[in-house]
Formats: C-alpha cells, sequence, structure tokens
C-alpha cells in the first residue's frame, strides 16, 4: 500500500493508495479521564481533560447523562470524591453551566486554572448546593 503525506496550508493530508484523506491542523489528546457516578441524581458518562490547540478543554461523551435540574454547572473539584452537598467555595471551579443533560459537550479551562490540581469533575446544583455526579478524572 502507497503512503503519501502532504502540508497544505498548516492542515496534513494523508493519501492512502491514491485516496487523499484529510486530516485536521490539531487534534484533541485525551490527558485525563473518568466515569460519572450517581450522587443526589443518576449521571452517567465520561469525562475527558483534552487539550486542542494549545488550550485545555472538559468533554463529556456522547453518553453522557443527568437530570434536568435549576442553576446547574460544571465544576472541577480538588479531591478525588465529590461530597453530595456542602461544597465550599474553595474547592471547586465553575467552568460554567451545564449546556444540556445529555449528550456530548464542551467546556473551556480557564489559563489561570491547573487543572493538574483538580481530581474530579462535577454536575452541580448551584442553588441547593448538591452534587448530582461526577467523575474522578
Amino acid at each position: 500500500m502507497l503512503i503519501s503525506r502532504w502540508l497544505v496550508g498548516g492542515a496534513m493530508f494523508v493519501s492512502l493508495a491514491g485516496a487523499p484523506v484529510f486530516m485536521a491542523p490539531g487534534f484533541a489528546q485525551a490527558l485525563r479521564q473518568g466515569t460519572f457516578v450517581k450522587a443526589e441524581h443518576p449521571t452517567q458518562g465520561t469525562a475527558k481533560v483534552v487539550s486542542d490547540g494549545g488550550k485545555t478543554f472538559i468533554e463529556f461523551d456522547q453518553k453522557f447523562k443527568t437530570d434536568a435540574g435549576p442553576d446547574l454547572q460544571v465544576i472541577l473539584y480538588r479531591r478525588g470524591s465529590v461530597p453530595i452537598g456542602g461544597l465550599k467555595a474553595q474547592d471547586y471551579v465553575t467552568l460554567g453551566k451545564l449546556q444540556k443533560t445529555q449528550g456530548q459537550q464542551r467546556y473551556a479551562i480557564p489559563a489561570n486554572v491547573d487543572v493538574s490540581q483538580y481530581q474530579s469533575i462535577a454536575v452541580w446544583c448551584r442553588q441547593f448546593n448538591a452534587t448530582f455526579g461526577f467523575a474522578k478524572l
């Protein structure tokens, strides 16, 4: 099988036996991942810390699912196990409002946050200070 490669405008093309296949200039590289477990509500799926284009993100896979609730947030938590309630502000950083209760989604980790200082990702209800579910990363 003949394989050839070439660059065009920063994107790589690979040709396998004459048929070109486009490859994006940057692709997400998984750094850590974990599987969601239930806390206050059933939560399932996988969360990954990924590096893409020099930035870091949390990605939920297409199997992610949790219950609906008020003021749901996605947070990075310092320890591997997230308590059901009573979270203290110094123990987590908020990445943003939960985009949807099921399916694939992505959250940017701010450049000033050292993700290595956090051991888990959680879906958390700010209004009631209740953890819906979390994944140890």
